[in-house]
């Protein structure tokens, strides 16, 4: 139906100008209200010089300036850039700089850490609360509500989304409009919001998430409504689904756990959520049957990635009735191929054979921005089938189910935040006592895995892990921090000095059915 992101607000921002667009805490929006106010940005955009193909990045818990970000930057054909609030100011230095972003929209509460960088790229920064100093909708104000009129190619770029780093720095997802339109019609129709009564999804995932995002952006392009949270609080968004009549929503498996916990403490019930799609870390068959007698609603376990736009697979609501199922990670969703290619030698695994999950589907990104030697490594075209994406995990195919089995990455997803162990041990391996040090992931019984640090000392040296975590906690963002730290003589390695990992992870995953969260 849609060619471009923007063509979405600007349809139904004429069809349906006075339905709902987003609830959000500070004030609700029309679909009238999102096209005005993006409008007003595009124009003030472009009195800046911003044009197609520049980054406009944004550092913000509020959904709806988000969006309405987004749909000004396409309107001038523009990318989008959500960061990760999350990070460490030299963390945040690091991506801000790299996405090349010329404005940023920025929270009051992260105003402070930009203050300690240096940002020499960006030339405006906005605010999104009236306290801010130049608030956006203050700023946008001065400008007319008119659509500059660009239309982009579908594969020209909408977002720019940042992925953890496997060698320590993140790298910039470019996402087109097809790509992202693609896994908006694939989530539409998976999840029946084109049936029977209408859509309202709860979405407190953070923006900077490729699932935070496009989940939204799949709302406004169905004409629904997005009630948004900036942050998860049980009560408050057990309340707000009781208020807004919430039909779906999309949680980290720790979140549904304790909504499913506050229902039970309010003996409270919600009788108008359908379902809600889960995923990014491992949920026992004992939580998973807490969860749906205390939500009574469906549950659908996805898998996908920031390369993907979303979601590949999807485990329904019915199979979550065939207990032999559960570790599966469901069958592709429509328009979605999967292959297993063998580890050596790449040829394609037959049904149960062990090799890595290769993805091809319309939402498969275009690259990663300015890095073409990580965009040919994970990308394969071939001649007559187009273009597969390297997952990077390992697994198998087995009457149609997809089921995990490890990672090529070394990879770690706690709380559904990625983690990259490289940039975790170049932090430790700058403290002084530090000789030797390997992170890795261990089975965590709320977060799916937790990060621990196996730390080899320097002779005569001494440290205590409390003062490591520390250490670690001052430089990169508390999530990636470890939460444990192992003391050791030495780190297992083979003749040529390869740290084998799988060997320090062994013990901690020995009682679990599969090596990864």
């Amino acid at each position: 139906m849609f060619q471009s992101v923007p063509e979405i607000i600007r349809k139904w921002g004429q069809a349906r100008h006075d339905r709902l667009a987003i609830a959000a805490p500070a004030r609700n929006w029309t679909y009238a209200d999102v096209a005005n106010e993006s409008n007003r940005v595009a124009q003030g955009l472009l009195s800046l010089g911003i044009g197609a193909g520049d980054r406009v990045g944004a550092l913000t818990r509020h959904t709806a300036q988000c969006l309405v970000l987004l749909m000004a930057a396409n309107k001038i054909g523009a990318v989008f850039t959500p960061m990760n609030w999350r990070l460490a100011p030299a963390e945040l230095e690091y991506v801000i700089n790299h996405s090349e972003s010329r404005l940023l929209m920025v929270d009051a509460a992260f105003l402070p850490a930009l203050g300690t960088i240096a940002l020499p790229r960006v030339e405006r920064i906005l605010g999104t609360e009236p306290a801010t100093e130049t608030p956006l909708s203050a700023w946008a104000a001065a400008f007319e509500a008119i659509d500059p009129g660009h239309v982009p190619a579908p594969s020209d770029t909408a977002l720019q989304l940042y992925s953890s780093g496997t060698t320590g720095k993140p790298k910039g997802v470019e996402l087109s409009h097809a790509n992202v339109l693609f896994q908006c019609n694939a989530i539409a129709e998976y999840f029946g919001y084109r049936k029977g009564a209408p859509t309202v999804l709860l979405d407190a995932l953070p923006t900077f998430h490729v699932s935070g995002i496009v989940n939204t952006v799949t709302i406004l392009h169905e004409a629904a409504t997005v009630v948004a949270h900036p942050e998860f609080v049980p009560q408050e968004i057990l309340e707000s689904i009781q208020h807004h009549g919430v039909t779906n929503a999309f949680m980290v498996p720790t979140m549904m756990r304790m909504l499913g916990q506050a229902v039970v403490e309010r003996q409270a019930t919600l009788p108008s959520l359908r379902a809600i799609g889960y995923g990014g870390s491992p949920v026992s068959e004992t939580v998973l049957k807490e969860v749906r007698d205390a939500l009574k609603c469906g549950l659908i376990q996805v898998f996908g990635m920031t390369e993907l736009a979303g979601m590949a697979t999807c485990l329904d609501a019915a199979d979550h009735d065939r207990p032999a199922l559960l570790r599966s990670a469901g069958k592709p969703l429509q328009g979605v191929s999967l292959r297993i290619a063998d580890l050596k030698d790449g040829h394609v695994c037959g049904n149960g054979e062990v090799g890595e999950i290769q993805v091809r589907s319309g939402s498969v990104m275009k690259g990663y921005f300015r890095n073409p030697q990580a965009s040919a490594e994970t990308l394969i075209d071939v001649p007559g089938e187009g273009r597969w994406l390297r997952t990077g995990d390992v697994g198998y195919i087995a009457d149609g189910y997809l089921y995990l089995s490890d990672r090529i990455k070394e990879l770690v997803i706690s709380g559904g935040e990625n983690i990259y162990p490289a940039e975790v041990e170049n932090v430790i391996a700058s403290h002084p006592a530090v000789a030797d040090v390997a992170i890795i992931g261990v089975p965590d019984p709320t977060w799916g895995e937790a990060v621990k640090a196996c730390v080899v000392l320097k002779p005569g040296a001494a440290a205590e892990a409390d003062e490591i975590i520390a250490f670690a906690r001052a430089r990169i963002a508390h999530y990636k921090c470890p939460k444990s730290v192992d003391f050791v003589a030495a780190l297992p390695r083979n003749p040529s000095g390869k740290l084998l990992k799988r060997v320090l992870r062994e013990p901690y995953w020995a009682d679990q059915s599969r090596a990864i969260a």
